[in-house]
Order: structure tokens, then C-alpha cells, then sequence
């Protein structure tokens, strides 16, 4: 069992900054993979970045040279640095763990999930 808490959400104005962390409580957080989704209101929860345990990374589209996804296994935790924010960047951000390799841009592909935090981008 991973348990999984986000922090760092909050609100900004356009073109900002934020850096999500996320703590995962296991002793073997060097073997999962790990992935942010996001969920905003009335939309289906989406992929936003990536990382397996051998620190390959993986991209959205619409993140790809603004988010920047990154992992500190002797801290057990994962970051989300969100630069140059946007209004359509408004959602809350959840953190995923996933054990096998394989799909990674599908939510139901994921094992373990936190709870999310807000991220609001004013415009």
C-alpha cells in the first residue's frame, strides 16, 4: 500500500509559478513510477506528466515546455514545477503511483492516488 500526499497548490496569477510536491509514504518508492493527472470542474481527470523509476520523463501536450516533473528517492518524494501558468491550467492536481511499467497516460492505468490539491490560475 502507497499512501500518497500532495501540497503546494494555491492560487496565481497568469503567467506564475508553483512547484507541487508530493510524499509518498513506502519503502520502496524508488520502484514505482510516478504521474500527475489533473481533474478540473465538470472534466474528466487527464494526464500531466510522467516519471519512471529510472527518471525518464513524459509530457501532455499542453504542459510541454511550462511543467517540468522530477523525483527525489531518498526523500520519497515527487515535484511538478509549473511555470508561465494559464487560466486553462486551473484543476485540481492529483499525484499517482504506478508499480509496472507500461501505460502511464491513462488514470485507470495508475495503482495509488492522493487526494489532490488545488491549483487556480487567475487571469
Amino acid at each position: 500500500q502507497v499512501q500518497l500526499v500532495e501540497s503546494g497548490g494555491g492560487l496565481v496569477q497568469a503567467g506564475g509559478s508553483l512547484n507541487l510536491s508530493c510524499a509518498a509514504s513506502t519503502r520502496s518508492f524508488s520502484h514505482y513510477h510516478m504521474g500527475w493527472f489533473r481533474q478540473a470542474p465538470e472534466k474528466e481527470r487527464e494526464f500531466v506528466a510522467h516519471i519512471t523509476r529510472a527518471s525518464s520523463t513524459y509530457y501532455a501536450e499542453s504542459v510541454k515546455g511550462r511543467f517540468t516533473i522530477s523525483r527525489d528517492n531518498d526523500k520519497n518524494m515527487v515535484y511538478l514545477q509549473m511555470d508561465m501558468l494559464k487560466p486553462e491550467d486551473t484543476a485540481v492536481y492529483f499525484c499517482a503511483a504506478k508499480y509496472y511499467s507500461g501505460t502511464y497516460s491513462r488514470a485507470d492505468a495508475m495503482d495509488y492516488w492522493g487526494k489532490g490539491t488545488l491549483v487556480t490560475v487567475s487571469s
